[in-house]
């Protein structure tokens, strides 16, 4: 019997893919989680053989989750409806077993648990050209430089937090906005919340 642990935030979808799940006769529903933190424990708890997992949920992303649950011996699924290269990129280095997409028919599911039991990784077609083209061309530290931003602070702080001069904290936003190909710091905190970049 596969024993499986479900996480995603919308109940009725929580509720539905539990019972899908459940009509397969090597398939058993051990626990049902509604963010990634109830996910993580749901998995220390029962031990399941598979959790599957959506990404954006309150408190804990599914992705964090994954992140946290990497070499505990589940296998992890993320089911999701984003097709988001960032976001694949970092289940990918998570080491998630599975990515598939929440509009793929139902049976596909139940299959896709079996290969990835058999040993397999199962991934969405239309995210697989997107790995080999798109990184992120921010350096290190202009990616704390944007990190910063997204977390609100100003010219000044970011500059007092990194060690820097105020000047060259403007300068690494400019070019952050050049290379982003944006107009302002909100494109480019949403360009990067897109594609996965941020931690």
């Amino acid at each position: 019997m596969i024993k499986i642990v479900i996480a995603e935030d919308q109940q009725l979808l929580l509720g539905a893919l539990g019972s899908l799940l459940n009509l397969e006769e090597d398939m058993e529903v051990v626990g049902k989680a509604s963010n990634g933190e109830e996910a993580i424990s749901f998995v220390k708890k029962h031990q399941p053989d598979v959790c599957i997992m959506d990404i954006e949920m309150p408190g804990k992303s599914g992705l964090e989750a994954a992140e946290e649950l990497k070499g505990l011996g589940c296998k992890v699924i993320i089911l999701t409806t984003f097709a988001r290269s960032g976001y694949f990129q970092r289940a990918f280095k998570a080491g998630v077993s599975g990515y598939l997409l929440k509009d793929s028919p139902s049976e596909e599911l139940a299959s896709s648990i079996r290969s990835i039991m058999a040993g397999k990784r199962i991934y969405a077609p239309e995210l697989m050209d997107d790995v080999y083209s798109e990184g992120n061309p921010l350096t290190e530290r202009e990616k704390e430089v944007l990190e910063l931003v997204a977390d609100g602070k100003n010219t000044k702080e970011i500059a007092d937090e990194l060690s820097l001069k105020a000047g060259t904290v403007r300068n690494y936003i400019s070019t952050i906005l050049d290379k982003l190909e944006v107009k302002n710091r909100i494109e480019a905190i949403t360009q990067s919340k897109e594609k996965g970049w941020f931690k």
